[in-house]
This record gives structure tokens, sequence and C-alpha cells, in this order.
């Protein structure tokens, strides 16, 4: 099943706002999502840039999202447990939380945010890395959206 995601601050395939990237304010983008399947139990979010120089860098790790949610406001905060519950994991910056696009100046880079709905809750520490993640949830994917936005410095 396909899950609906989009964000409100850029389209499709569209060039992601200097705020969300390091080069601005590197505020999380608000996202926001229809379709989630019943029965899914969590949602959990992945965001990375598969063309980073050596190899898919990951930008934001969160997950246990209640499958209630219709989406996130803009500026998720940087901890690593969120009101209702929600964790988030370790990026490639070596932080939790969200850390926006910040491509060497070589060209446009895609941002891959990729949305999970799960049939049950992780229950993952908090800090967990996308393997570990992903590893979690293997067999127990119910649905997923993606959306993808592209940077470029200049």
């Amino acid at each position: 099943m396909t899950i609906r995601l989009w964000s409100p601050a850029f389209e499709q395939g569209g060039q992601i706002p200097r705020r969300h990237t390091c080069d601005g304010e590197d505020l999380s983008p608000p996202l926001r999502w229809e379709g989630v399947p019943e029965g899914a139990a969590s949602l959990a979010l992945v965001v990375d840039d598969p063309d980073a120089p050596r190899g898919t860098w990951v930008h934001w790790v969160l997950y246990d999202l209640e499958p209630t949610l219709d989406g996130l406001a803009e500026g998720v905060p940087g901890d690593e447990v969120l009101p209702g519950g929600a964790r988030q994991g370790r990026n490639d910056f070596r932080r939790v939380g969200y850390g926006g696009p910040c491509p060497p100046p070589d060209g446009a880079h895609r941002y891959v945010f990729t949305l999970h709905a799960l049939a049950r809750r992780l229950g993952l520490a908090a800090g967990a890395t996308k393997g570990a993640l992903l590893a979690a949830m293997e067999g127990g994917v119910l649905g997923s959206g993606r959306l993808i936005g592209t940077y470029r410095r200049r």
C-alpha cells in the first residue's frame, strides 16, 4: 500500500528551501501524509542522500511515531524522545535528529524522505542507526510513501 507523502515547503522533485539546509536554519521541513494503512501500530521516517560522494548519507531517522499523526510541523526539535513517545536516531552527522542537506558544491543532490507504516511499535532505544531501524522493521512494513527533494549549494 502506498502512503501519499508531501511537504508544504517544496514539491515532489523540487528544490528544498535554504531554511531547511545547513546553509540556512537547518530546520526539518513540514511534512504531511495520508493513506496510512489500517492496523498500523507506528510510523518510521528516514531521510537520506543517495548522491553523497561516499555512498548514501543519512540525514534523519525517526521512529515509533503514532500512526494517527498526519504530519510533522517544521522544526522538529533534536530531542532523543519527542512528545508522544517517538524516538529519533543518530544521523551520519553523528547527532540525533534532523540534519539538513549540506552537499559539496559539485551539483544538485537528491534527498529521499521515506515514511513507513509498521505493524508494530519497534521499541528501539533512542539514537538507533538507520541500519538498526531497517533490521527492526523487517517483515513488518504495511505501506510506504516517498518524497524526493533536491538541493544544490551556490
